[in-house]
């Protein structure tokens, strides 16, 4: 990443989930002048907000990681804001690198974006074929527009935007709380504080047919930093593992790590969600060099390491 040292990037959402471990590997690998917009200060929303932020910053690399993100119940609660949130942030973002002449722009999409009925594995070229998993459409069409945004501003201006696709995250600093997390850490805090309180069972929602794919958060910075390095294409790229696991499969996996021995219920009149995700991965080794090294196994035991010592600190 030598090609970074000496570059004054902005992160947003760089005090986040995915955005702390993007930072720290920045800092790991010499860089000093790294710019992360606080939410408190700065509302990237807000056209104006954006514009002087960037004009007055003068990055030379932007890599947009702030997002509005949930579980399937937070998308089923606010799927207006989501959606007005994630399409806002980019869009007033990516006019702003623009117009400052910024670089390079680094988007981050999501997995949501695909159609939910897509091909086994999803393909890049699959994108566009099909209407997403109603739950999570809104945030997925959000995302994808800038997608869009970035090829049109290529083709127009010659603008250097690129666009990722990674497939859920999970480690160390995600949101363990139960009304707003994703399936991961919300099923760890289940399992743990079952099996802490003496619960003889836990409830998880759908069926457990459904399939995910799922990428370590260091794993996931690692891909963004490649990409930022090697990859000026206007093709979205997935970046993921390539291996999926079914819900039943993950919870029995979690309880084993936890040590919960209690039994699962499932509540069946809760969406399953989309019925299978899983990633083609080919594009990102050939284009920018990036494999997965974490398997899930050792990645949700350093997961639960972290939770359990930090646990009183978060949700």
């Amino acid at each position: 990443m030598d090609q970074l040292k000496g570059k004054r990037i902005m992160v947003t959402g760089g005090s986040g989930f995915l955005g702390s471990h993007v930072v720290d590997k920045l800092k790991n690998c010499g860089c000093k002048d790294i710019i992360i917009p606080r939410s408190s200060q700065y509302d990237l929303r807000n056209q104006s907000t954006c514009f002087s932020l960037v004009r007055s910053t003068k990055p030379d690399l932007i890599l947009h990681l702030a997002a509005s993100v949930g579980g399937i119940e937070a998308n089923r609660k606010n799927p207006g804001s989501f959606f007005y949130d994630n399409l806002s942030m980019g869009l007033h973002l990516i006019e702003s690198a623009r117009l400052a002449n910024v670089e390079k722009f680094v988007a981050l999409g999501t997995i949501c974006s695909y159609p939910k009925f897509a091909p086994i594995p999803f393909k890049e070229e699959d994108l566009w074929e099909g209407y997403p998993e109603e739950t999570n459409a809104p945030y997925g069409l959000a995302k994808k527009m800038l997608l869009v945004q970035s090829q049109a501003y290529r083709k127009q201006y010659g603008f250097n935007s690129i666009f990722l696709l990674p497939v859920n995250l999970y480690g160390p600093r995600d949101n363990f709380d139960l009304e707003t997390s994703h399936v991961i850490p919300a099923l760890i805090r289940k399992c743990l504080e079952a099996r802490e309180h003496g619960k003889d069972h836990i409830t998880v929602w759908g069926s457990g047919k459904a399939t995910r794919e799922f990428l370590y958060v260091e794993d996931a910075a690692d891909a963004i930093l490649l990409a930022a390095v090697r990859y000026n294409g206007e093709d979205p790229v997935n970046i993921g593992t390539g291996e999926e696991i079914s819900i039943q499969s993950l919870v029995k996996l979690i309880a084993e790590k936890t040590g919960y021995t209690g039994k699962i219920f499932w509540d069946v009149s809760k969406p399953d969600g989309q019925p299978r995700r899983c990633l083609d991965v080919t594009k990102a080794k050939e284009l920018f060099g990036f494999e997965a090294k974490t398997r899930l196994p050792e990645g949700l035991e350093k997961t639960i390491a972290w939770y359990m010592e930090h646990r009183e600190y978060v949700k």
